[in-house]
């Protein structure tokens, strides 16, 4: 891993770079927060435009980078204000779609490189699919180097016309704060002993003398809760009858609270949380069942807690996890089913999950592989900076 204790060689100004956030979920706030960080002790200076509330929940201007709030808005006086912000930007690096349209329309006309990072796919149907294709062309095309979190992200960015598309090394990110759009996040975890905030986490979720499952994510079409749902049917015949908790917020919290109440299921949603981790510490399994994912926080966060995890076998999951979770079919609610059950009944196979789980993490970039790689793509597009 090469590093670069300092961006400013031979006499040359530190190297200015421009952090442009998006629709800010939880991981790609978090990605930013820790690439300033690491950026900024290298001699990198660093300007992160996003809106106020992203710096109070994230704390980019703690760890030294400047903080400029732009809405995430594409109106003009929002693609004006980032074109201001980008004036004396020797690179500007976007992350998600939506931003990077704003960066490229900000610094159209001007010989600044654009480095694009896909956290996620964004999901479109009908004419907005269309809609969709034309801004990730667009956006590719705009691009000097695209970095994808998993490979097919790659493969999109490449199949829109993408010069250059790579695989990311991103960190698992430890955001500040609280759950942001339903995705887990390492919370400030209360000192103390683990088996004791772990009977305090189930007695409070109502799960000391049952399993306790767990689900994390925003309540919104793509999670596939629908389907977690119907498998939680066939989990009413098992004896003690395991809980299933959702932690999250969103469009669907209506329907599917309606749907535990018409059918009698054993499951509990409970909003939007800041002690994610600490509940997912206390689960006996953890559960994903959505339509895609590319790196998933809570696949992350439950290997390395020690949380057996059964997840579907879709986008950025089986590169991420390898042979350490039990993957199934999206929308299939038998196999869902089936895969909870038989984990329940099998202590072994849980144990060696978490085993494998450990192992597998252990393989994951750290913070320091995420700069490196970062900085390398950067030293790549400014080698012909002019002297001061």
């Amino acid at each position: 891993m090469s590093h670069v204790s300092s961006h400013s060689p031979h006499g040359q100004s530190p190297l200015r770079t421009v952090q442009v956030l998006g629709g800010g979920s939880a991981g790609s706030s978090a990605h930013v927060r820790s690439l300033a960080s690491g950026l900024v002790a290298r001699g990198v200076r660093v300007t992160v435009c996003a809106p106020s509330d992203a710096d109070h929940a994230y704390g980019f201007s703690g760890v030294g980078a400047r903080h400029v709030p732009v809405p995430r808005s594409s109106d003009p006086a929002s693609v004006a204000a980032l074109r201001t912000a980008c004036a004396d930007a020797d690179l500007v690096h976007a992350h998600g779609l939506h931003a990077a349209l704003r960066a490229a329309l900000a610094l159209s006309g001007r010989r600044i490189p654009l480095v694009v990072t896909w956290h996620t796919r964004s999901h479109a149907e009908g004419a907005r699919a269309h809609l969709l294709r034309l801004l990730e062309r667009r956006v590719a095309k705009a691009a000097a180097v695209v970095l994808g979190t998993s490979s097919d992200l790659v493969d999109r960015a490449r199949s829109r016309g993408a010069r250059d598309a790579r695989l990311a090394a991103v960190a698992f990110p430890v955001p500040r704060g609280s759950a942001e759009n339903g995705d887990p996040v390492r919370g400030s975890a209360e000192n103390g002993d683990p088996d004791r905030l772990r009977l305090k986490a189930r007695a409070e979720l109502g799960a000391t003398d049952r399993p306790l499952l767990m689900a994390v994510g925003s309540l919104d079409r793509g999670r596939g809760y629908d389907t977690l749902l119907d498998a939680a049917r066939a989990w009413r015949d098992l004896d003690p009858l395991p809980l299933l908790v959702i932690a999250g917020e969103g469009p669907l919290r209506t329907v599917l609270q309606r749907r535990i109440e018409d059918e009698g299921l054993p499951v509990r949603l409970v909003g939007r949380r800041d002690d994610i981790t600490e509940l997912l510490a206390a689960a006996d399994l953890a559960l994903l069942p959505s339509s895609w994912e590319s790196r998933s926080v809570l696949a992350q966060e439950a290997l390395h807690v020690g949380v057996p995890l059964v997840a579907t076998a879709v986008g950025g999951i089986p590169e991420l996890v390898g042979d350490a979770a039990e993957l199934i079919a999206h929308g299939d609610e038998k196999a869902l089913a089936e895969a909870v059950v038989r984990l329940l009944g099998d202590p072994a196979r849980r144990e060696l999950l978490r085993e494998k789980g450990a192992r597998q993490a252990a393989t994951w970039p750290t913070e320091d592989d995420t700069v490196a790689q970062v900085l390398s793509v950067y030293d790549e597009l400014t080698q012909a900076r002019p002297l001061p």
